[in-house]
């Protein structure tokens, strides 16, 4: 029954078109889904758009990015790893960088709203507690979809459910979770993690050396370069699209940045992890922490 059920949206989305968000806690077959409307949407002849906002467990593009996908062929979701366009988040983790993942998401959902006849955002597994129900609300606020379908096991999605019904006018449909869903371990994921990230520092790598003003946010100039060691970022074209990864270096007095896309490199977005190049394994930074010494 409920694999009818699931057919049966995802017929309809892809008939309908306009722009589809994608809604659940980790493990329920969000992006599952996902690949079953746009495989309806081919079958339909439509363009589609596909925006993967899950930074942590990235389909499209690199980990602590926002991918987009333009999909025009069945041939072209047999492998969604290649992003077409990226935006530079600079975590797994929607703590302290909602705005960035918001903004994120509704600028690359613009786009594929310019183009494209339907257009799906899979969205992060955060859904729960303030940090959650305000990053929904606000891709709600700025992606503007007709559907949000919620995906649920229990009730677990009633909180954000209510509320975007409340505040939006976007139809809001619910599905249970397909019970040939398989939970994937914590182990699991930092392994996909990890495995996303090696595939971002694929040799060659180059280093360029980088002066402290093209950063966002800007370096002071009495800050202990030191510091900026192993910190990812996200390597920017100037225009507002991210070309890829980059990860940082201090020594014997340059500041280098290790990217294998430095071509077309106009700027630099700090982000908040730092990332060992020899394993591909990242830890959390406090951006604060790192610039003035101290966690504000």
């Amino acid at each position: 029954m409920t694999e009818i059920l699931h057919a049966q949206l995802a017929a309809d989305t892809a008939a309908a078109g306009g722009v589809v968000m994608l809604v659940g806690a980790p493990d329920t077959g969000k992006t599952t889904l996902s690949h079953q409307i746009m495989t309806e949407g081919v079958k339909a002849g439509k363009s589609i758009a596909y925006v993967d906002a899950d930074v942590g467990q990235s389909t499209v593009g690199p980990p602590t990015c926002v991918g987009l996908r333009w999909i025009n062929s069945a041939e072209d979701l047999d492998d969604l790893s290649k992003a077409d366009e990226l935006r530079f988040v600079g975590s797994t983790s929607p703590e302290r960088l909602v705005l960035q993942q918001v903004l994120a998401t509704a600028t690359l959902v613009d786009v594929g709203r310019r183009s494209a006849d339907l257009v799906v955002i899979d969205t992060t597994g955060a859904v729960s507690g303030v940090v959650g129900q305000t990053l929904k609300y606000h891709k709600m606020e700025l992606c503007r979809p007709e559907l949000v379908i919620a995906l649920q096991r229990g009730a677990e999605m009633e909180p954000v459910i209510g509320m975007l019904r409340r505040f939006f006018a976007g139809r809001v449909e619910t599905l249970p979770v397909d019970p040939g869903v398989a939970p994937v371990s914590p182990h699991e994921r930092s392994e996909r993690r990890q495995a996303g990230f090696a595939v971002a520092f694929e040799h060659p790598l180059e280093r360029w050396r980088v002066r402290p003003t093209v950063f966002a946010p800007t370096i002071s100039a009495g800050l202990d370069f030191d510091r900026l060691n192993g910190v990812l970022v996200g390597v920017q074209d100037g225009e507002g699209r991210c070309l890829g990864l980059g990860a940082l270096e201090y020594d014997e007095g340059v500041l280098r940045v290790i990217t294998n896309c430095g071509e077309g490199m106009q700027g630099l977005r700090l982000g908040s992890l730092r990332v060992d190049l020899e394993n591909h394994r990242v830890q959390r930074v406090n951006l604060r922490e790192v610039m003035f010494g101290l966690d504000r």
